[in-house]
């Protein structure tokens, strides 16, 4: 297949903090990405609870075929609802592109689970859906993720100048866009799946909102340390992890954790997420000017403050700065994705993944 990409394509993701679904409507012209409308539609809060409890492994077959349903539903409705905001008809959009919700990442196993039927989204949107985009990568011995950094190197890559890309979603993954050198990328720990599942138990929020628990807390040096002295951290590139890893059992784990109080536990994370990127960016591009940051994290103070501190030498902004809304970059990713995939060209980077070769990424669902 070798479908132009130029047009409107529409891209669907719920990311790790699984509080509802990022939809971003974008246009391709001339190998540029313009966001066109983008909208959040938060999960209900049943659904939301059920999703925590069937990505800690909770729940039978029956019960994980109905969840791939009922998402699948909430991402059609979402997009619909982000074309019908926009006045823009289903017939103009090439495509959708549905990363879905992950529920279960283990590249170890050479599988990663994303659920939210994609032929349900075809058939209630009447728009061809490309879907199940980690497989490919996967059976090709790669690590299924990040696969955002392709669309990092279309948008943000420089000719004249080295650009660092950190997205804070649940998870931390750092892109390193370095002229004339391959993309570097990889997953570099927690960034708000801690705070979001303490924000969970503490007060009923899907988030650390305003990052106001931590703020409220102090770090506790002798736990960081020990969080830190984690083996996966400094282990090298070609990484990708989820909250299978790290989560509060990992964090609880860890002698004294269980005695501190929430908001301290809270803290503590977010010095952790901030000593694992600057550590990152110190083992792996010494001296970057700028790091620009995507995803919820963004909208933490806390988080933010702390990343200025510890990399005294860069500057730290938003994806914001190069004209793309960090709140749906990742969305944006998976519209580019799709477009790819109709192309028929390859959507991953064997230097970030570690598959054997280039793979052409998706699965297509036609309406």
């Amino acid at each position: 297949m070798n479908e132009s990409t130029e047009g409107l394509f529409l891209g669907l993701i719920s990311g790790t903090s699984m509080d509802g679904v990022d939809a971003a409507l974008v246009r391709r012209r001339r190998g540029t990405v313009e966001l066109v409308a983008a909208n959040t539609t938060r999960y209900p809060p049943d659904l939301a609870r059920t999703l925590v409890t069937a990505s800690s492994g909770r729940g039978s077959c029956e019960e994980l075929g109905a969840l791939d349903v009922a998402l699948g539903d909430c991402f059609a409705a979402a997009a619909n609802a982000l074309l019908a905001g926009a006045g823009v008809a289903a017939d103009a959009v090439t495509a959708v592109g549905s990363h879905g919700q992950t529920l279960l990442h283990r590249p170890e196993g050479a599988f990663s689970l994303q659920i939210g039927d994609p032929a349900r989204i075809a058939q209630a949107t009447g728009i061809t859906t490309v879907a199940d985009f980690r497989r490919a990568d996967l059976a090709a011995g790669g690590e299924g993720a990040p696969l955002a950094p392709v669309f990092h190197q279309a948008v943000f890559a420089d000719r004249s100048q080295a650009r660092a890309v950190l997205n804070l979603g649940g998870i931390s993954n750092l892109t390193l866009l370095r002229p004339g050198m391959p993309v570097l990328a990889f997953d570099v720990g927690p960034a708000n799946t801690l705070t979001d599942t303490l924000a969970r138990e503490t007060s009923g929020e899907p988030f650390d909102r305003d990052g106001a628990l931590a703020a409220a807390g102090r770090p506790h040096a002798p736990l960081l340390e020990a969080l830190l002295a984690d083996p996966w951290f400094p282990r090298p590139p070609p990484k990708s992890t989820g909250p299978e890893l790290f989560n509060l059992d990992w964090v609880r784990a860890h002698p004294g954790a269980r005695d501190l109080p929430a908001a301290d536990l809270a803290a503590t994370c977010i010095e952790l997420a901030a000593a694992a990127v600057a550590h990152a960016v110190d083992e792996n591009a010494p001296g970057m000017a700028r790091l620009y940051c995507c995803g919820g994290g963004v909208h933490n103070p806390v988080l933010m403050r702390r990343l200025r501190a510890v990399l005294p030498g860069t500057r730290v902004e938003t994806t914001a700065a190069l004209g793309v809304d960090p709140d749906f970059l990742e969305a944006m990713c998976f519209a580019w994705l799709a477009g790819e995939r109709l192309a028929g060209r390859p959507g991953n980077l064997p230097s970030v993944t570690g598959a054997r070769r280039p793979a052409v990424l998706g699965a297509i669902h036609h309406p």
